[in-house]
């Protein structure tokens, strides 16, 4: 275990990290299977399947930091929007601990890889998609940076489904 302390940017990335994290893990606390599976809103959306595709995405950007574009295939990959489309729902044999574990095994990885990449502004260019500008690039801060947002965001969604359950919130 690396018990430097970091200070600065990296501890703010990690900090930022983990508080979002917890609001997102802190919504799906206490419930059952079928509570995980079920649609609240008129969204597919689901706790299990949006805590399932918070920890893909992240996991997926990563690998892009680690190992480039290739790592990312474009919307024209018939098999990989239809995984897309997977991520949002909790298979049959998939549950919902698995699920939370799979995640912290993931950030895990991610809070790694911030504190021991050597250059924060390394940089890959973006795969051809019609949500990225063509012929950008994304620096590892600005991945980071981005999983910060998507895990925020992800979270305000899970606060509603959670809500519109069982009453239950995360804040207030």
């Amino acid at each position: 275990m690396d018990t430097t302390t970091l200070t600065g940017e990296r501890a703010d990335i990690l900090e930022a990290l983990a508080a979002q994290r917890h609001f997102l893990r802190f919504t799906v606390r206490g419930l059952s299977e079928e509570q995980a599976r079920q649609r609240t809103t008129a969204s597919e959306l689901t706790l299990g399947g949006l805590l399932k595709h918070v920890a893909s995405q992240e996991a997926g950007w990563v690998r892009f930091v680690l190992e480039g574009p290739g790592s990312m295939p474009g919307p024209d990959d018939p098999e990989q929007m239809a995984r897309w489309a997977e991520e949002f729902r909790l298979g049959p044999d998939e549950t919902l601990d698995g699920v939370l574990a799979h995640y912290e095994e993931v950030a895990r990885r991610t809070d790694d890889l911030v504190r021991t990449l050597p250059d924060l502004d390394a940089s890959h260019p973006l795969p051809a998609a019609p949500w990225f500008e063509p012929g950008a690039t994304r620096s590892a801060r600005r991945v980071f940076l981005h999983i910060v947002a998507e895990t925020a965001q992800h979270a305000g969604h899970a606060d509603i489904l959670r809500e519109s359950l069982d009453g239950q919130k995360t804040m207030g």
